[in-house]
């Protein structure tokens, strides 16, 4: 790979939603990257998505999208069962690799595509917008400086309705990693573990399917993780509520933060300190496309001069809390969170 030249050349493993809504305006938008190349196991798919996205070009295969010359930098955006060898081949052509949560359907192949980008010397990140976010930064800047004292108690509101356009794999494909618990809680176990700066050590969970999950999938899940300070956090997921905002609350010994509307992907949201019965708004300052962040950041990655946003080990770390999520819904009891092999 050369990363010398001005901008840095994307190729596009999956030709999806989030790609094309989100990563390629901020690829595109920052002065140091470009979208090269995208690949789709449906070639007139492939084409078609690359004319619309005035993409140079398209491939049908793997193997001739990974040799090309001019590619430098991979985002993975397929289906989750397609993670591990997408990205085992793509860190096997050494090129660097940006992968969509949640990393893989196990522990033992997120585990390999990190140790396999690690022990080849190439960046690997994990795609959580999240943590990316003016408000969440602030929030976690806010919490190490001791502002609400020590923490004791989290509430997670991530509760929203999936738009039609997306109502695919996600609600009827349990093969892929359908379900709600791997789209949206592994975001909230990677916002806990960014924001509060704390492991978890187990979680309990109960999930539904409330009218849109098909084939067994859950579409609605609450529970509550304990952590190693002793932090209890609930959280409430689903793909069924189009009406409420969503939100992240810390209460602490010398007060609570209260942010609203910041689980999504827009620069948007609310963040409130409250001490007693005073309430203090808190500015947290520029806010940045959360994509254009996670992009600039692999970015200098790529160039050797930074990390990315959020690293492989973060990935890892968010898929074990909501695997474990998973465990306790099937089998009814107080799960312990497998952080480590």
């Amino acid at each position: 790979m050369s990363t010398n030249q001005k901008k840095l050349r994307w190729g596009l493993i999956g030709a999806s939603d989030i790609a094309e809504t989100r990563m390629i305006p901020a690829i595109n938008a920052l002065p140091d990257s470009v979208v090269h190349s995208v690949v789709s196991g449906n070639f007139a798919h492939a084409q078609s998505y690359a004319a619309r996205n005035a993409i140079p070009k398209a491939h049908e295969d793997l193997e001739s999208f990974l040799t090309d010359a001019d590619l430098d930098v991979v985002y993975i955006s397929s289906t989750n069962e397609k993670h591990r060898e997408q990205a085992l081949a793509a860190i096997g052509a050494g090129k660097p690799v940006l992968c969509e949560k949640p990393l893989a359907l196990n522990l033992t192949d997120a585990r390999e595509m990190v140790s396999a980008a690690a022990s080849a010397g190439l960046p690997f990140g994990t795609n959580h917008h999240l943590r990316c976010a003016a408000t969440h930064r602030t929030l976690r800047r806010l919490v190490q400086e001791g502002t609400i004292g020590q923490p004791l108690a989290v509430r997670m509101f991530h509760a929203v309705y999936l738009p039609p356009r997306l109502q695919g794999w996600r609600l009827d494909n349990p093969e892929a990693g359908g379900g709600v618990t791997l789209d949206i809680t592994v975001h909230d176990a990677d916002t806990l573990h960014f924001v509060l700066g704390v492991h978890a050590e187990e979680v309990v969970a109960q999930s539904v399917s409330q009218g849109l999950g098909r084939r067994g999938l859950e579409d609605a899940i609450m529970g509550v993780i304990r952590f190693d300070t002793q932090i209890l956090a609930q959280f409430h997921d689903a793909f069924t509520i189009p009406h409420t905002p969503t939100g992240l609350e810390i209460h602490g010994t010398e007060g609570s933060l209260i942010a609203t509307d910041v689980m999504t992907q827009e620069p948007v949201g609310r963040i409130v300190l409250r001490r007693g019965n005073e309430e203090t708004e808190i500015d947290p300052g520029p806010r940045e496309n959360l994509y254009s962040f996670a992009v600039r950041h692999f970015n200098d990655a790529a160039r050797g001069k930074d990390a990315p946003a959020a690293t492989g080990e973060d990935g890892i770390r968010s898929l074990a809390l909501a695997l474990a999520a998973v465990e306790s819904v099937k089998t009814g009891k107080r799960v312990k969170v497998q952080y480590e092999a």
